[in-house]
């Protein structure tokens, strides 16, 4: 049972580590530019709406990363339809910024931590990775749907997945 579950996770890890790799690149990156676009308007005109500088610098960074995750980190998996792709796109990453907006929200207007560095740890950090951990599932499962198997370099993975650990 115990080894049965290990090759489970030893595969799964296998199928996806290329991708979680190339989507941490562009995470990187996007982070990068949500931080700097909320820096400077938190700087500037916006200093006294953290929470719409939050939206503002996430949807500039989504319009990176939607490049990025299509054209790079799921290229193989890029749908025929693109109009759906985008709007799943969109509505995916819609929610992940309503993440990011609302932890800005909740340090800020509930609890009162109303800096400008509390509110770039709560959008730009806290907000960051759980709108992360989202976004990876939601684009995995739900944005970049085509099957792997046709890239000659993910055409084992799923063999580690799906074969049984107790066969010889």
């Amino acid at each position: 049972m115990y080894q049965a579950l290990t090759t489970r996770i030893r595969g799964l890890f296998g199928l996806f580590w290329r991708e979680v790799a190339k989507f941490g690149v562009v995470g990187g990156l996007a982070f990068v530019i949500d931080s700097g676009i909320y820096i400077w308007l938190l700087s500037s005109s916006m200093s006294g709406h953290p929470t719409k500088a939050k939206i503002i610098s996430a949807a500039v960074a989504t319009v990176f990363s939607w490049v990025a995750n299509r054209y790079w980190t799921f290229r193989h998996r890029r749908q025929a339809n693109m109009l759906r792709e985008v709007t799943m796109f969109i509505i995916m990453n819609g929610v992940g910024i309503a993440i990011a907006g609302a932890c800005v929200y909740v340090s800020h207007w509930i609890l009162g931590f109303d800096s400008a560095y509390a509110d770039f740890i709560a959008g730009s950090v806290v907000g960051l990775v759980l709108g992360t951990i989202f976004r990876f599932f939601a684009y995995r499962f739900w944005v970049f749907t085509e099957e792997l198997d046709a890239d000659p370099a993910f055409a084992d993975d799923r063999k580690l997945i799906e074969s049984d650990p107790t066969a010889p």
